[in-house]
């Protein structure tokens, strides 16, 4: 079984402007996150190649994997450790194929027939969410709250990664609720101090195991 992490900091550009993604991922890594994801959906590929490349040394010298979201082409070229695919992205089948067998590979799933699906085609892990009311992502369903993720978490026969809304006052209840991890976006990016930030969750996080 793939070591997964549990606190999984997705870099983001457009809730701020005062980091970059490879600034984030310092940053995170000197906090604590144990797994960076590099999430980018505006620019060219040549654009999103040299950012990832940027972020994966970062990532490399830290020894943090980095998962590249949805672009299994560009975690393939730059040697990541691996992509995540949203429900509405590439298969995990075809991902496996693409990428190494040593590759991590996180699906997103919001129902038990999806995340049974996502797991039969290979997952690693699961992203769940949202748990929580989000602002990072506009087109998120209504919140998935903890009920349905201690659930969640019976059926997947993998590590699930719990996401949305999540802060350092609800951390350690979504652990305590059987996530294996978390995965975070404003919490740590939209926060003045990255670093703290990330530090502030896996206290949480390492609390509540």
């Amino acid at each position: 079984m793939k070591n997964i992490g549990v606190l999984h900091v997705i870099t983001d550009t457009t809730l701020q402007s005062r980091f970059t993604h490879v600034e984030l991922a310092e940053l995170a890594i000197q906090g604590g996150a144990d797994t960076v994801q590099f999430r980018q959906k505006q620019g060219t590929t040549r654009e999103l190649v040299a950012t990832a490349q940027a972020m994966q040394k970062v990532c490399e010298t830290h020894k943090v994997p980095l998962i590249v979201n949805d672009r299994a082409d560009i975690a393939l070229a730059i040697g990541a450790a691996g992509a995540h695919f949203g429900q509405d992205d590439m298969h995990v089948s075809i991902g496996r194929r693409i990428l190494p067998t040593k590759a991590i590979i996180g699906a997103s799933a919001r129902t038990e027939e999806k995340i049974l699906e996502a797991i039969t085609e290979g997952a690693d892990y699961i992203g769940f969410g949202p748990i929580y009311g989000t602002t990072s992502k506009p087109d998120a369903e209504t919140a998935k709250g903890l009920e349905r993720l201690r659930r969640m978490c019976d059926i997947a026969a993998c590590p699930v990664i719990a996401i949305g809304g999540i802060g350092v006052e609800t951390a350690g209840d979504v652990i305590r609720t059987g996530a294996h991890g978390i995965a975070v976006i404003s919490a740590v990016c939209a926060h003045p101090e990255p670093d703290v930030a990330t530090q502030a969750l896996l206290n949480e996080i390492q609390g509540a195991k």
